[in-house]
Parts: C-alpha cells; sequence; structure tokens
C-alpha cells in the first residue's frame, strides 16, 4: 500500500499547490496530476486552482467533479484534497486545503464569493484588508467549529516573493485561527524557472522581482529571492521562521511544485501555444468560449517535442513533503500536518528521515512534537536518515554530503509584531556524510538551560556560504540563487519541522 513505515507512523509524500485547466494560467486535467503525482511517488496532493471570478462563476463544482471522480479511480493509491489558491486579502496567496465532504464544494465557493481577494477587490496592505483576512480565518476556524466542513488547514505559498505578507500580518494569521494555519511554504514550487537559457533563464521559484507598494519595508533585497530553492525567511538562520518558533509557538513548512504546467513534458495549453500573457480571454472554439466566460481551458494536447520553457517540475519530480501519519486518509494527513510530524526534500536527496529528541531513558518526541525537561538536564537527539539509492527524476544520483542541526532558543511573544530575527538561533552540530547506502545514524548531546527547539537541514554541499549572520550562526548556509543561473538539480536541501523542548 502506499507511503513507508518508519518509527510508528506511516510516512506519506504529498503536494498542497497543484493547478489544473480550471486555473486561468495553468492546464492539466485534475486525473493528469493525479497520475503524475503516482508517477513520482506521491501519496496525497491537493488541487488548489486560483481564487477569482470565472473560478467562482463557472468552476467550484466542476473542478470538484473531477476530483470527486478521480478519488473514485485512484483512492486506494492517492489521496486528492480539493483546495484552492486563496488570495488573502492584503498579501499574497496561500493553499487554503478541506477535507473531503459532501458540502465541500458548496462552502469553497461561499469562502471565495465573500473572502478572496480577486473577488472583493482586496489586494492592497491597506489595515481594512489586512483585517478581511482575520475575518476570513475566523470564518474558517467557525466552520470546522461548526462541522460545516469537516477540517480546514491555511499555509501562506511563496511568502517572500512579493514580501507583502509582513512578519505582523503572518503572526495575526497564526493567531487568529492557530490549529488552521499552521506554517508555510518554505520552498516555492516552479523550481525549474531556474535553469539557465534556452529553458526559462529565470529564477527558481519566480522570485525574481522586488519591492512593491505594499511591500513590508523591513524586508532586505536578498529576501526576493531563494536561497537554495528555499524561501528567505526558511534559509536563514536566525532569521523570519526562527523568530516564529523562538515564540515557542508551531510553524512548520512544506515544500510544493506550484504545478502548472510541465517543464520537459511533451504537452501544452491548446490556447497558450506558450504566450503566457493574455489568454484568458483567447476564443478556443468557434462558439467564441474562452477561460474568462468558462472558467477552464480545454484538455492539454500534445505539443510535439518536450517544453523546456516552463517552470513547474512535474508533482513529485522535484519537491516533496514528507508526513508521518497515523495511517492511510485524509484527516490523518491534515492531522500529521497540523502536529508538524513534516519534512521537506528537494530532488529525493535523502529517502527516509526520522528525529527524535529525548530526555535520558525516554522514548523520544518525533517532529512536531513536545518534550518536557529539566532545566539542565541533557537531551539528545538522534537522527536516522534513509540515503537513497536510486538516481532522481533528472537521472542523477543525489549524494548528501552535509547535516546540520540547528537549537534555537525559546523567548516568547515578540514584542514587535515585525520582528524577523532570533539572535539565539545557530547550527550546534554538522556533519560531513560520506556514507551512500542504507541508514545514516547521527547523535548529539545538548546541555538544556532553558527551553528551546530543534531543527534540521542537510544538503549536497555544492553551494554553501556563510549564513547572513556570520558563521558562529551558520558556517555553511545555502547561497542566494542567481537569476537565470540556478541549476535546481545541482542544489539540493533538505529541511526538518522542529521539535520543541519545554522546561520545567
Amino acid at each position: 500500500g502506499p507511503g513507508r513505515r518508519r518509527g510508528g507512523y506511516l510516512w506519506l509524500a504529498g503536494d498542497h499547490h497543484l493547478h489544473s485547466q480550471y486555473s486561468n494560467d495553468a492546464m492539466f486535467r485534475v486525473a493528469d496530476q493525479v497520475r503524475r503525482g503516482l508517477a513520482h511517488g506521491l501519496d496525497w496532493l491537493a488541487i488548489t486552482d486560483h481564487g477569482n471570478v470565472p473560478f467562482v462563476t463557472h468552476s467550484v463544482e466542476r473542478v470538484n467533479a473531477d476530483i470527486r471522480a478521480a478519488r473514485e479511480e485512484y483512492g486506494d493509491r492517492m489521496l486528492v484534497f480539493q483546495g484552492l489558491e486563496w488570495n488573502i486579502p492584503a498579501a499574497e496567496h496561500t493553499t487554503l486545503m478541506l477535507a473531503p465532504g459532501r458540502s465541500e464544494a458548496a462552502f469553497l465557493r461561499e469562502f471565495v464569493a465573500k473572502y478572496d481577494a480577486r473577488v472583493k477587490d482586496a489586494r492592497p496592505g491597506t489595515p481594512q484588508n489586512e483585517a478581511l483576512a482575520v475575518e476570513a480565518l475566523r470564518f474558517l476556524r467557525e466552520a470546522v467549529r461548526r462541522r460545516r466542513i469537516g477540517d480546514a488547514l491555511v499555509l501562506p505559498n511563496h511568502p517572500s516573493r512579493q514580501g507583502i505578507d509582513s512578519p505582523h500580518e503572518i503572526r495575526a494569521w497564526r493567531d487568529a485561527a492557530p490549529e488552521i494555519v499552521i506554517g508555510m511554504e518554505g520552498a516555492p514550487g516552479h523550481q525549474a524557472a531556474g535553469l539557465p537559457a534556452p529553458a526559462m533563464g529565470r529564477a527558481r521559484g519566480l522570485y525574481d522581482g522586488g519591492p512593491g507598494t505594499y511591500s513590508f519595508p523591513g524586508y532586505p533585497a536578498e529576501s526576493y529571492r531563494t536561497h537554495g530553492g528555499f524561501d528567505w525567511m526558511t534559509a536563514t538562520v536566525g532569521g523570519l521562521w526562527d523568530s516564529l518558533l523562538a515564540e515557542g509557538r508551531p510553524w512548520w513548512i512544506t515544500a510544493t511544485s506550484d504545478g502548472h504546467q510541465a517543464c520537459g513534458d511533451w504537452v501544452k495549453n491548446p490556447v497558450d501555444a506558450l504566450d503566457q500573457k493574455g489568454y484568458d480571454d483567447k476564443p478556443y472554439d468557434a462558439e467564441g468560449h474562452t477561460f474568462n466566460n468558462t472558467g477552464r481551458f480545454p484538455d492539454p494536447v500534445n505539443a510535439g517535442m518536450p517544453i523546456t520553457a516552463y517552470s513547474s517540475l512535474p508533482p513529485g519530480a522535484y519537491s516533496k513533503t514528507w508526513v508521518g501519519a497515523t495511517g492511510y486518509g485524509y484527516r490523518q494527513v491534515m492531522e500529521a500536518m497540523r502536529a508538524g510530524r513534516m519534512w521537506v526534500c528537494h530532488g529525493d536527496l535523502i529517502s527516509g528521515l526520522d528525529m527524535r529528541v529525548r530526555a535520558k531513558g525516554g522514548a523520544g518526541v518525533p517532529m512536531g512534537g513536545r518534550l518536557a525537561a529539566r532545566r539542565g538536564s541533557r537531551v539528545e537527539v538522534v537522527i536516522e536518515i534513509t540515503l537513497t539509492e536510486t538516481p532522481n527524476h533528472a537521472g542523477l544520483m543525489p549524494k548528501l554530503a552535509r547535516v546540520d542541526l540547528i537549537m534555537g532558543k525559546v523567548t516568547g511573544p515578540a514584542a514587535d509584531r515585525d520582528t524577523l530575527r532570533a539572535p539565539g538561533t545557530r547550527v550546534v552540530k554538522s556533519w560531513a556524510v560520506d556514507q551512500r547506502a542504507g541508514t545514516l545514524t547521527l547523535r548529539h548531546t545538548a546541555d538544556v538551560d532553558g527551553p528551546c527547539y530543534f531543527r534540521l537541514r542537510g544538503g549536497d554541499g555544492k553551494r554553501t556560504a556563510s549564513g547572513p549572520f556570520g558563521p558562529d550562526m551558520d558556517p555553511a548556509g545555502p547561497v542566494m540563487d542567481v537569476v537565470g543561473k540556478a541549476d535546481p538539480w545541482e542544489d539540493l536541501w533538505f529541511y526538518a519541522n522542529p521539535v520543541f523542548v519545554d522546561v520545567r
């Protein structure tokens, strides 16, 4: 069956950010995305078409019918969530993932009509629009509480790309619905955009812009680029992610494909002909149907050659989010995500991970968990990594070169809601890796003098540099990706979500 058993959990690989022909910049049928995900080792995925007027007018029920058909056909091998790429008022895009149920389509249509920034004209970062985002999250929370919908998760996507998800907004979303807004896309999709010309020749994740009218002024220039393919918020040791974790509150990361089209596949959107602009209104048949008046594109067609001028890699081919579920099912995946039992990987750099933190003689607490320890006691971090022994999607054998254990101090709620620094976080242990097969076991013992957390990352060692706050905090972190020269296959990383240690 699906997934891999390890450490008492069923580890299921997934992708919570995928588009279908019901998005105005995408092309695949729902079943195509499911088949493509299956081919690349996924066990679950979410179809998250864009919220907008054509979607709410024409598409919600149709995509739901396609999702239900895919569940019927592939349900024993793939969990297919209905979701939304929600334009959150005053900020950028977020994944909304819903548990399946009778009312999922009707609920989604109501939510988009009430709270999508494109439908409500609420994109600008005004205080009124920021308040509308919080109201929308409270609405979601209440809908779950009253069982209108079985469950819901929200994760901001590509959070640094435009600089408009300010630190105080992220904190406000988390605080408005902490069991729903559980974290962020730690690495964006669109990784093939970094392949040098004659392919796209743009930036990994399409992170090649700069500040705009409503961008948060405290974000530095380098936040608008990826670092080792990961968002700056995630990649910076002692940066924004750590500033959230230093509050002692859950905030987890994921990795997705943001699959709109397919770099290297022999298919294209028939309306598009690689003209990425202005084809929402192009008629695609004799009756004058367009995306805008139907809410969908016709099925993709044979391109007669592999198309390289596309930015998305197939679901699971490059980015995977692994969740440690108690079993195979929709609610189990959502509960595991909420619990933070998740790690993320690019290019299948590793194929399994278990990280535990344990007090003397204890069983150990997994990723996302909380360990109670006495002040002044010692804890042990035990890491087991299953090394990859087969080539990845690019036909390359990924080689893990280095693993870094990061420890952060928990200092409590941030006095300044726009803080993006955690000075008490640093790499406390690094291991050079030359083992090439089997299970790699690593251990580290630490003295606990106050509440803290441990998190993990590893890389192939091809591109590293001292982190932005100096080598004492991060001696060999990821390098800022250069626009037009950032081959994603030559710079692979994995990241694990933290384990908290509460001190008594």
